[in-house]
């Protein structure tokens, strides 16, 4: 898996994958076992608990309509999905993940930058007692995008000591438009239920340091811009 980290800079580790480039599925990169991949219908079972964390992987220059559906129906799995993509032209990015196996989780985090419309829809069910849905959101907005981040969690009845938390994060230039629109229907006890949104802009104390270290306009913009799209 250098291959990932070297070019799109995706920390791998020891896990079964699935690995999608350019919005095409990468048979050759990836290894599953407790897994299954329905081409058509664009989603991923987790159907037996796997020995290793589940890695999914959704990098590179992304286009149109994109749905990916995650259902994780075997306990004590732990799921994660890392997304880097860039899109030139409108993507519409939908994400949703149903936890049903008990004890298991799921840790997602999307990172994209927008030169043009980007639409992104993330879902998050539990279907069980203690599962975890953890998805966070991270859009660098260009000049003159257009972002529209939806985000929905949701806790069944009767389904306690679940762990939720949607967020999105945004560093906008002053031309772009942001839309942010979180929400929750919680029908039970919840262990932790998170939801936030928030609009990221350095502060004078950042830009004041780095153009004391010498560093040009467009240097200032380019090291700020790539520390919030590396920040944990």
């Amino acid at each position: 898996m250098s291959y990932i980290w070297q070019k799109f800079n995706i920390k791998t580790f020891p896990a079964e994958t699935l690995v999608f480039q350019d919005g095409v599925f990468r048979e050759d990169l990836s290894d599953y076992k407790s897994a299954c991949f329905d081409k058509d219908k664009k989603i991923i079972s987790v159907v037996k608990t796997p020995k290793l964390p589940i890695h999914i992987i959704y990098i590179g220059e992304v286009t149109g309509n994109i749905d990916f559906n995650i259902d994780i129906m075997a306990p004590n799995s732990k799921v994660i999905m890392s997304v880097k993509i860039n899109n030139k032209i409108p993507v519409f990015l939908n994400i949703f993940v149903k936890n049903a196996g008990k004890n298991s989780s799921f840790n997602g985090q999307i990172i994209a930058q927008n030169y043009n419309y980007l639409q992104i829809n993330v879902k998050g069910e539990h279907f069980v007692e203690n599962t975890g849905i953890f998805i966070k959101t991270r859009v660098l907005a260009h000049k003159n995008s257009e972002n529209i981040l939806n985000g929905c969690a949701v806790i069944n009845k009767d389904i306690n000591f679940c762990d939720s938390d949607i967020s999105f994060s945004v560093m906008a230039d002053e031309s772009a438009k942001i839309t942010l629109k979180p929400t929750q229907y919680i029908q039970s006890v919840p262990k932790n239920a998170v939801h936030s949104a928030s609009l990221y802009k350095p502060t004078d104390n950042q830009i004041n340091y780095l153009r004391g270290a010498g560093l040009s306009g467009t240097e200032v913009k380019n090291v700020l811009e790539e520390a919030f799209l590396s920040e944990q």
